[in-house]
């Protein structure tokens, strides 16, 4: 079985427990919130949705971390706000809001990147499993017009 079945398998039946419980159950990882991140297909431009941890928090900005597992290539919800920006998120199950993403230039990555192994050790050992460099993603939440 390879790991990358085994993390689809797994990210499945934490996605219908979420559903099936209306997020009571599998709406934290540990001591990491889960949300919804909805991003638009690269080259289908249809909505995908996947399920996040937040490793970092400042009010309602959150970081994201593009880990899949410390595999070589970044996720596919990586490459999607790459090209487009504008996602969704919200509480597994709940509404959505629109937020403005971002990857994290490297003074930033360096200062959040301490925070983030602190909130779950795997990330140390994802990074040193793969060559590149795991990216943090911030997601703002979208300016209100008057």
């Amino acid at each position: 079985m390879s790991n990358r079945w085994l993390m689809l398998s797994m990210t499945g039946m934490h996605r219908a427990l979420v559903r099936l419980t209306g997020g009571r159950l599998g709406s934290r990882l540990g001591a990491m919130p889960v949300i919804e991140l909805t991003t638009r297909g690269r080259r289908t431009g249809a909505e995908r949705t996947t399920l996040l941890t937040i490793a970092a928090r400042t009010g309602n900005t959150f970081v994201v971390v593009a880990s899949r597992g410390g595999d070589d290539a970044h996720p596919a919800w990586y490459l999607n706000l790459v090209d487009d920006p504008d996602v969704r998120v919200g509480k597994p199950g709940k509404e959505s809001r629109p937020m403005l993403a971002r990857v994290a230039g490297d003074a930033e990555r360096e200062r959040l990147w301490p925070e983030i192994v602190r909130a779950y050790r795997g990330y140390a050992a994802y990074q040193r499993k793969t060559t590149r460099r795991i990216p943090l993603v911030i997601l703002e939440p979208l300016a209100r017009t008057t």
